[in-house]
């Protein structure tokens, strides 16, 4: 999202506004940093707010941006984090056991 003027917020309900992001080697930097750490905590789907060279916030809860994302891409993301998740549940019924967050993020 972009701000609307001078305010510091990007917020649509602010006025922000949607825009494609460019994803920098410094983005995907920052996103490989933190990756370890997700992963440990069990992590499967997380949005990551980077502005500039500065990771703001981790959205754990609502990682949201898919919606635009397949907007501005042209491509379903839902389709594949579904299947993701199916293959998860799949695999639990398989081996018919009781796997951790962090098992269950890095399947």
């Amino acid at each position: 999202r972009n701000r609307a003027g001078d305010d510091i917020r990007s917020n649509i309900h602010a006025g922000g506004h949607l825009a494609a992001a460019e994803i920098t080697d410094l983005d995907l930097h920052i996103a490989e940093l933190v990756r370890p750490k997700l992963v440990v905590d069990g992590m499967f789907l997380v949005g990551l707010d980077i502005v500039g060279d500065k990771l703001m916030e981790i959205n754990v809860f609502s990682p949201g941006g898919l919606g635009s994302a397949q907007k501005f891409e042209k491509v379903n993301f839902t389709n594949r984090v579904i299947q993701a998740l199916e293959s998860k549940v799949n695999y639990v019924q398989q081996y018919h056991r009781v796997f951790d967050n962090v098992q269950m993020a890095t399947l």
